[in-house]
């Protein structure tokens, strides 16, 4: 099972910065837009490190990596930021509104001891090469872990959860506002008796990734990188057998067992729909007509399994529920994965009755219904949110879940606590 352990964290200067000034959303959600008004918020904005522009005239000795770890090197040497004096966890409260409710994410940063996946470590979605390529490169150069994994783990005990909630009635070492108007919060939680009964209350559990499946796969090939530079003979490390700083990687960690969380579904635009795809589908799936001007996302909800699904020769909302029968396309799925909608969508109906190749992800319903009946594209699939104990199914069974089967909300940001290896 995964090891979690205390780090002296990497933290913006309080007294030199303003949190919202500094701190950006992840690096895969920031638009070019968004990056440029980030660039101007700050000199010291960590998105400089962690998501830095590209250059005319950038080449192997000077780029954006080049550039990310000179800024960190600078801003550790000029106080903007400053490492933790004794080894803690890191409190991390987001207050944020969803659907007209007000919810509060809990849990705390740690390190994890790395792991192949699926030894206490589990994904739950497939993954592509290109991020993975792109933050390894940065990984490389800072030989830091600057945002972290958003990880999950099932406690319901809840004894690191009592004293992660004690610890926050103390004023937070940090506070910034997102540009959804989340408040986020971040407390030291160093005492050993309270790090000891948050170790010993996670000793033995599965960690789950829930966003960061690229970062950790890219810690783990920095991993084998480096072990293997060191067993050559290296003269750039020398270690014993004791945990090497690349042995572990920075992660966020809530309790599935706490009401905090909020997944929230990424609704599929297609091109190339074949014209007579109601009729393919209603072979396999009971079709209810709804109006253009019913609400998808509430009609979905409605029902435990059911797809959306909008084509731009009609102004009809449409309710698939999939009969079930054999024959049915799936028969070689595995159970945890079988009864899913996402799994159903994209096997069933993108592999095997419309072949479906290109597939574009939007998370607004409206926005996704617009694209389609401006022409942007032939249809869209939308679907209700994957649930927690989904996540935990699949990837215990070692499986995993389409791209995009699960959006986390709300996003952590970076720039809250970093880990940077001391080597």
């Amino acid at each position: 099972m995964a090891e979690i352990i205390p780090f002296k964290g990497v933290l913006y200067n309080m007294s030199k910065v303003s949190g919202e000034d500094v701190i950006a959303p992840p690096y895969d959600i920031i638009a070019p837009e968004y990056k440029e008004k980030l660039y101007g918020k700050s000199p010291h904005n960590i998105v400089r490190i962690d998501f830095g522009k590209e250059l005319e005239g950038d080449n192997e000795l000077q780029n954006k990596y080049t550039r990310a770890s000179g800024y960190l090197s600078l801003w550790l040497k000029d106080g903007i930021l400053h490492g933790s004096k004794t080894p803690a966890f890191y409190a991390y409260e987001v207050d944020y509104s969803i659907k007209g409710s007000r919810k509060r994410l809990r849990g705390f940063f740690s390190l994890v001891r790395l792991e192949e996946l699926g030894r206490g470590v589990y994904p739950h979605e497939c993954t592509h090469s290109k991020p993975k390529a792109d933050r390894l490169n940065l990984l490389r150069t800072c030989r830091a872990n600057i945002s972290p994994i958003f990880s999950l783990y099932n406690s319901p005990g809840k004894k690191a959860s009592e004293i992660i909630n004690r610890d926050m009635l103390r004023k937070p070492y940090m506070e910034a506002k997102d540009s959804d108007g989340a408040i986020h919060r971040l407390w030291i939680v160093d005492a050993e008796e309270d790090i000891e009964i948050i170790r010993n209350d996670l000793k033995g559990k599965p960690v789950f990734i829930a966003d960061g499946h690229h970062r950790y796969e890219t810690a783990l090939e920095f991993k084998k990188i480096m072990d293997s530079e060191t067993s050559s003979g290296s003269p750039i490390h020398r270690f014993t057998d004791s945990p090497k700083p690349w042995d572990y990687v920075l992660m966020f960690l809530a309790n599935m067992s706490d009401e905090g969380l909020t997944i929230l579904p990424a609704h599929r635009l297609v091109k190339k729909l074949p014209e007579n795809s109601l009729d393919i589908l209603s072979q396999h799936f009971t079709v209810e007509i709804l109006s253009s001007k019913d609400d998808i996302a509430g009609a979905l909800s409605g029902y435990e399994h059911a797809i959306g699904f909008c084509h731009r020769n009609s102004d009809n909302l449409y309710l698939l529920r999939h009969k079930g029968h054999k024959g049915a396309g799936l028969e070689n799925i595995n159970p945890a994965l079988k009864e899913l909608d996402v799994t159903i969508l994209h096997e069933l109906i993108f592999k095997k009755l419309l072949n479906i190749t290109e597939v574009t992800y939007e998370m607004d319903t409206a926005e996704t219904r617009k694209m389609v009946r401006k022409g942007i594209y032939d249809g869209a699939f939308f679907l209700n949110p994957t649930g927690v104990k989904d996540v935990e199914r699949v990837a215990l069974s070692g499986e995993r879940m389409p791209p995009k089967s699960t959006y986390f909300y709300p996003k952590l940001l970076t720039g809250m606590v970093m880990y940077k290896f001391n080597d």
